[in-house]
């Protein structure tokens, strides 16, 4: 009687789970709960990130009106990031994987863009403007940054030699004299008046420089960070003004000493772009003119260094490094502007000073300076 109570008491050998509804297989029902919640998160987040974008938009267009209704200059437009940003790069950016290759199109748009050394890499462009001549199919984006296309070699998808479009970040981006946390500082003329030249307005729009970028070739012997501003070194992304016309000429002195059976391997810049900010007050500012054509992209404070000590070589071969070895260089960008008046522009020669060798200054400003220091 006890053992026949006991076993009916017993509990079943393969008792049914109790049903729920699970809606992610694998998960436990607590697991589930944690998982809907993040979701809700994720969704709240990207409304409120969208609404911001668009009261951050109306804020811009308000200030643009009031800049141009102040100063009379007009502003840039701002460019939102297309969504389809991430698809682009995957095919264009520097850091990426792959590249995009030029089809026949694509070659006869880029070839008149190398300059009159052939050596030029890039192109600078703003945002919302057009390529001159661009075929369909230009993998360029009006989201600011580096888009790459590469030839092909033997009609095989192996890079030959990669050209760089650039898309500028708009003036109209600088706050208080910086992007972000970058300081720039101001440009003549910027806030009002009218400047002397055309070549002294202020800049449209700067090339943006990351770490992962920085070594982006714009010509043949030339990457984007032999043009920084020497301070801010941990403040990332930077902003850059680059003239393709400068960057052209100092290839055509290369050209130039290698033509006169000198060994050209590497040519150092000393300084690149300034920042108005950097030319007024950063480091040494002797000789540092308030209209400074560094300040403006279009110069460039060179000297050949092959064995890379940071002086300048013996180019003369008298056994000293002097002024003499600067004018080298000066005589060359002499003769390159006698062959390409587009080119003309300013040549310096610097002694030796101040915990640097000689060197010499390169710009193209569009009218023809001489000098020596």
């Amino acid at each position: 009687m006890n053992r026949s109570h006991r076993v009916n008491r017993a509990a079943p050998l393969y008792p049914e789970a109790r049903a729920r509804h699970r809606v992610y297989g694998g998960l436990t029902e607590r697991q589930e709960h944690i998982f809907t919640w993040i979701a809700v998160v994720v969704v709240l987040l990207f409304v409120a990130g969208w609404v911001g974008a668009i009261v951050t938009e109306q804020m811009h267009l308000r200030e643009s009106r009031e800049i141009q209704a102040r100063t009379g200059i007009p502003a840039a437009p701002r460019v939102l990031a297309p969504a389809s940003r991430h698809v682009t790069s995957g095919l264009t950016d520097p850091a990426a994987p792959k590249t995009a290759y030029m089809n026949e199109a694509i070659l006869q748009l880029v070839d008149p863009l190398r300059g009159e050394s052939g050596a030029l890499r890039f192109y600078p462009r703003l945002p919302g403007t057009e390529v001159p001549g661009a075929p369909e199919g230009l993998p360029v984006s009006d989201e600011p940054g580096i888009y790459k296309v590469a030839e092909t070699l033997n009609r095989v998808n192996t890079a030959r030699e990669q050209f760089n479009f650039f898309t500028l970040v708009p003036r109209s981006e600088k706050r208080g004299g910086k992007i972000g946390p970058y300081y720039l500082g101001n440009w003549p003329f910027e806030q009002g008046g009218k400047p002397r030249t055309p070549a002294y307005a202020p800049p449209s729009g700067f090339i943006e420089v990351t770490p992962e970028n920085q070594n982006t070739y714009v010509s043949e012997h030339f990457r984007l960070r032999d043009f920084l501003t020497k301070d801010q070194g941990n403040v990332w992304p930077k902003y850059l003004l680059l003239n393709a016309k400068m960057i052209d000429k100092l290839e055509l002195v290369i050209q130039d000493l290698e033509s006169r059976g000198m060994k050209i391997e590497h040519v150092a810049v000393m300084s690149g772009f300034r920042t108005p900010r950097y030319n007024h007050s950063g480091g040494n500012t002797a000789g540092r003119a308030n209209l400074s054509r560094h300040m403006y992209g279009d110069a460039a404070d060179v000297f050949v260094d092959n064995d890379r000590n940071g002086n300048m070589d013996d180019l003369t071969g008298d056994g000293r490094v002097d002024t003499r070895d600067a004018d080298v260089m000066a005589q060359a960008a002499e003769r390159v502007e006698r062959q390409y008046p587009s080119l003309v522009g300013g040549v310096g020669i610097y002694k030796a000073c101040c915990g640097h060798g000689p060197f010499t200054h390169v710009d193209v400003r569009g009218t023809r300076a001489r000098w020596r220091e």
